[in-house]
């Protein structure tokens, strides 16, 4: 199973990051190491600057590559939602060095998943999300605002990285992100459906 997390996928999020908004999809992998589904998450020793995205996630449902994506709703039934965590000290360090930043993105338990998936078909067109710290809510997303839809991304992820069954696609965060604490709880939701709650400890 692959985790494979997409980078600036809405452009309100590139303009908060500072960076350019990407002209093609842009994507890195995490380890199976990487994906966490508990209820306590252990703020890690080595950042003091720990950040939140929360991203629609897709689960492939078959084998696949070089997917058009005329093909590419063929590839998934399920949506769910996790939090890709970002060492937000540790990617800036490894950004000014040149330098690789897996260990900023593919930690251990980097790769919140939540409980469960929602049917593809049981979702509208428009899929609204919302992250919620302490109750308050910190992201709102709505899957239009993507720059490229998850069949452009499935088709393109596909010609580089083979597709296969149980495969994760985090699909990229709205704008919004920010830092957790320990005592923080974070609550993700599609539309009103809660999928995950969260404890930083």
């Amino acid at each position: 199973m692959k985790i494979i997390c997409i980078g600036r996928n809405y452009s309100n999020h590139a303009k908060e990051m500072n960076a350019p908004v990407p002209e093609e999809p842009i994507f890195f992998l995490k380890p199976d190491t990487a994906l966490f589904k508990d209820r306590d998450f252990y703020y890690p020793e080595f950042t003091q600057n720990l950040h939140f995205e929360v991203e629609l996630v897709v689960k492939i449902s078959k084998v696949g590559k070089h997917i058009s994506v005329k093909n590419a709703g063929n590839y998934y039934n399920e949506i769910g939602l996790g939090i890709d965590f970002t060492a937000r000290d540790i990617q800036k360090q490894c950004k000014e060095k040149g330098l690789p930043w897996e260990k900023a993105k593919a930690f251990d338990h980097s790769a919140v998943l939540g409980n469960s998936f929602l049917k593809k078909e049981d979702l509208p067109d428009n899929i609204k999300f919302t992250l919620t710290k302490n109750e308050e809510i910190v992201q709102s997303g709505e899957s239009v605002d993507m720059l490229f839809t998850i069949d452009q991304l499935i088709a393109y992820v596909s010609q580089f990285v083979t597709l296969k069954t149980g495969d994760l696609i985090y699909t990229g965060t709205p704008q919004g992100v920010g830092p957790v604490q320990q005592g923080d709880t974070l609550v993700g939701a599609i539309g009103e459906k809660e999928l995950f709650s969260v404890r930083i400890k």
